[in-house]
């Protein structure tokens, strides 16, 4: 059994009277006894440690309970060098890496026999400790009124090189500025220039201050700064050293940091307690160290570290596991996914990873024949996909391929038809017109030109009639965009053969598709030109086609004064002309049959999926003068022949006629004249026809 340590613990301020006890402990070889020492002088050492006849006693103050006064020097172990105690007390000790600086105390107060004994003690420190390059190095320094560097941490590797140092030191006899010490200790003996090792390695950092009395400078604020730096203190003093100072040198907890030792020839004792520090204590099993993984004890200190596949922390306790992926040398080709100290590759959906675990390959889908695509199949990250050759289009199954409208997807520019020639397409003049060498223009034939002609002369009447003219025209989604821009060309042609003034016609459109929209109404243009610009501003609607309620919108509202419509009385002719494409969504009977009833002359021009049944329901009677019929748009300008006459009556009012009532006696007359006209020919008409008849009979009977 050993006794508690020979050294006054830091909670001495400064050592009272004390008082013996009567009896003590004495530690011999292999047992104990009990024993009387002479104390009679315990009282005026107040606390001291003294030699009486053969015993070394420490006596404590009075506030530390329990403890008793042990003899501590024995002839045996005063017959031995303290070197030797030392390299006695074990085997040489085994720390690890350590960075160890001693800070002695040469001032003048020191006796030169006392600077001996401190020189033995640390030349047998050394030969207890593990010193290397890397494993202890040591370094001293000693102070007094200024600070001298025995020699620094890097500079030797051998224990005999040390020694020889130590033991050619020459005290320096002045002065005792301890702070100084410490502030070269702090910021040269601990520099990685001196020897020590960076701050990274983790490699504790420990200085032993040795002095003897009251330091002349201060020492707290730079002891605390070499503390805050990782440096641990190890205070020691010895005979008259002040403890208030040694508390304010040392690392927290002081009763492990602080020594107190009553004269240099008791200074092995420490030695002895040091060397047990750095050896044998388990800081991680003994406090409380919150490492998340591993504890690792150090000379003095403890460290944390984490398992394989872990880094540590900010923190310095806590455990981050390593994302190789982040490090950005895995080579996977698509996605790196890290796990515990590893890493594997992914590949994106679609893709297969390939022996080497790195390289990914698109999966063939298309090889495994089940794709059912009509023309070709193409491999993709999400699966093969239908693609159709050139020339056509994939249909909404995704597998079907047609051949591709090029006149509706394109602006062919031809003058009538379009029609497409699977990855072209070419235009067609209708008959009596020739295709010129641009490819789309037609140009009349001589005998057409004469047609046109009288076509010309017979439509000059009409710029000298009076209508009020309503467009209904289709702008739903089955017309396309492309088709609608045709339907305006056409409405513009009809433009150029009226006579668009506000005393002769007036025009007004509507759009409609799922609703009904005004474009302008009758009384807003007064010219051609007007209407013409207005109409190739509108725009297209698109949706579904609700000719029903295009009608009852013309029917309620286009024909009235409010839209600009002239007055019933004056007897202007009122014509409402629609176009459309396919069949209507709703119904049209009602205000098809309302709208003749209300007087208005109905037409109505049918293109591509028109149904007729719903074009003569629509047109006024007879269907044969009031319907017509375009296969495609792009034909519709021969419809103009069959509306001239029907818009622009032969007979109609002259612009310069004053408009009379029907009733007048003038009117009445005129309207018998013209009657019996039109009767006289007709009777003229049928007696050629008879003629005819009769020619063709006689040319069969002779033939039999």
């Amino acid at each position: 059994m050993r006794p508690p340590p020979l050294l006054a613990p830091a909670a001495w301020q400064s050592p009272p009277r004390a008082r013996c006890p009567r009896r003590y402990l004495v530690q011999l070889p292999g047992r104990l006894r009990p024993s009387a020492p002479n104390c009679s002088r315990a009282s005026e050492l107040s606390g001291r440690l003294r030699l009486t006849s053969s015993f070394s006693v420490l006596c404590p103050p009075s506030n530390m309970r329990g403890l008793l006064c042990w003899p501590l020097a024995m002839s045996l172990l005063l017959l031995q060098p303290w070197e030797t105690q030392l390299q006695s007390a074990g085997p040489r000790c085994h720390t690890g890496p350590l960075d160890l600086v001693f800070v002695i105390d040469s001032s003048r107060s020191v006796r030169p026999f006392e600077f001996e004994t401190m020189r033995q003690f640390l030349v047998g420190l050394l030969r207890s400790l593990d010193v290397g390059l890397n494993a202890t190095r040591v370094g001293v320094i000693q102070y007094s009124s200024q600070v001298q560097s025995v020699f620094p941490l890097g500079a030797f590797s051998r224990r005999e090189d040390m020694e020889r140092a130590i033991r050619a030191l020459v005290p320096l006899a002045q002065g005792t500025m301890t702070g100084l010490a410490i502030q070269y200790a702090m910021n040269v003996a601990f520099s990685e220039a001196e020897g020590a090792r960076p701050p990274k390695e983790r490699v504790p950092r420990v200085a032993v201050i040795v002095t003897d009395g009251r330091p002349q400078d201060r020492v707290a604020e730079v002891a605390a700064q070499a503390r805050a730096r990782g440096i641990e203190i190890y205070a020691v003093g010895v005979q008259r050293a002040d403890v208030g100072s040694l508390r304010a040198m040392a690392s927290p907890p002081l009763d492990e940091h602080v020594f107190l030792v009553e004269s240099f020839d008791l200074i092995q004792e420490f030695g002895l307690q040091f060397q047990s520090r750095l050896c044998g204590k388990d800081l991680c099993a003994e406090w409380g160290h919150s490492c998340q993984h591993q504890c690792v004890s150090a000379p003095g200190t403890f460290y944390c570290a984490c398992n394989s596949g872990y880094k540590l922390a900010a923190d310095s306790k806590s455990c981050l596991a390593i994302d190789l992926c982040a490090e950005g040398t895995h080579g996977c080709d698509h996605h790196c996914v890290s796990s515990l100290g590893s890493y594997f590759c992914r590949c994106r959906a679609g893709f297969v990873l390939q022996r080497d675990q790195r390289s990914c390959r698109a999966i063939d889908h298309c090889s495994f024949g089940n794709h059912s695509c009509q023309h070709e199949c193409v491999n993709s990250p999400g699966g093969p996909q239908c693609r159709c050759r050139e020339g056509h289009d994939l249909l909404p199954d995704g597998r079907s391929c047609q051949v591709r409208d090029l006149c509706n997807g394109v602006d062919h520019g031809c003058e009538f038809q379009c029609v497409s020639e699977g990855l072209s397409y070419r235009c067609l003049c209708p008959e009596g017109r020739q295709l010129q060498a641009d490819g789309k223009s037609c140009l009349l034939l001589e005998a057409e030109k004469f047609k046109t002609k009288a076509l010309a002369d017979a439509m000059s009447g009409c710029r000298e009639g009076h209508v009020d003219l309503v467009l209904l025209v289709d702008g739903s989604k089955s017309v396309r965009p492309q088709n609608f821009e045709l339907v305006k060309r056409f409405v513009n042609q009809i433009v150029d053969f009226l006579d668009v003034s506000p005393e002769g016609t007036r025009i007004g459109l509507v759009q409609f598709s799922s609703r009904v929209r005004t474009e302008f109404p009758l009384g807003r243009y007064g010219t051609a030109a007007e209407v013409k610009q207005a109409v190739l501003a509108i725009e297209y609607m698109e949706r579904g086609t609700m000719t029903g309620l295009a009608l009852r919108h013309m029917v309620e509202h286009s024909f009235s004064e409010a839209q600009g419509a002239r007055p019933r009385a004056l007897n202007v002719p009122r014509v409402g002309l629609v176009f459309t494409d396919g069949r209507s969504q709703d119904d049209i009977s009602v205000w098809a049959a309302r709208a003749k009833e209300e007087g208005i002359v109905m037409y109505a021009v049918g293109v591509g999926k028109a149904v007729e049944e719903e074009l003569r329901e629509i047109a006024s009677e007879p269907a044969e003068l009031h319907v017509s019929y375009s296969p495609d748009f792009s034909t519709m300008t021969h419809l103009l022949e069959n509306l001239k006459g029907s818009i622009c009556p032969e007979e109609g009012i002259s612009a310069g006629t004053e408009l009379r009532s029907p009733c007048e006696c003038e009117s009445l007359v005129e309207f018998q004249g013209r009657t019996l006209g039109a009767l006289e020919s007709l009777t003229q008409n049928l007696a050629q026809l008879t003629a005819r008849l009769e020619d063709l009979e006689n040319e069969l009977a002779h033939k039999k």
